[in-house]
C-alpha cells in the first residue's frame, strides 16, 4: 500500500465541550419547549376550571 500522506495532520482548532445550556441556548428547541409547555398548561387549566 503507498504511503500518501504529507507529513502530519494538520492540527484542529481546540473544541469547546458543549453541554446542557448550550443545547438549552438554540432558539428552536426553547420554541418546542414553550409551544409544549404552554399546551400542558392549557390542558392543565382546562382540567381545573372545565371538568
Amino acid at each position: 500500500m503507498v504511503d500518501t500522506s504529507r507529513g502530519e495532520a494538520p492540527a484542529r482548532p481546540a473544541e469547546e465541550p458543549r453541554g446542557c445550556l448550550f443545547a438549552l441556548s438554540q432558539p428552536p428547541l426553547m420554541i418546542f419547549l414553550t409551544v409544549i409547555g404552554v399546551l400542558l398548561m392549557m390542558a392543565a387549566l382546562h382540567d381545573l376550571f372545565m371538568l
